[in-house]
């Protein structure tokens, strides 16, 4: 998996993920929703319960739902490699 986290930033922004989650270096990203992605990088689990991998990560970055009937987060129409780029610039953010 080769992504683009500078592009993922990018996509994180024009998708709206900052609707419901803060994000860092991502302008009006305030949302309270979801949990704050600051220290996204550093987590075991997404959501608290799937393991915080790579492809597990696009997978639920595109279709959460898929993965967990008890999470808020819709499924997202974004491709694949549009997914593997927002994995990336997730795994940057270590604060």
């Amino acid at each position: 998996m080769n992504g683009d986290a500078a592009k993922g930033r990018e996509l994180v922004a024009a998708v709206g993920c900052g609707t419901c989650h803060a994000i860092p270096g991502v302008p009006g990203a305030n949302g309270i929703v979801g949990p704050p992605l600051n220290t996204f990088a550093k987590r075991t689990y997404i959501a608290g319960m799937i393991p915080n991998e790579p492809t597990v990560l696009v997978a639920w970055v595109r279709d959460a739902p898929s993965l967990s009937q008890r999470t808020a987060m819709p499924r997202l129409p974004i491709l694949y490699q549009e997914a593997v780029h927002i994995a990336a610039y997730l795994y940057t953010l270590r604060k």
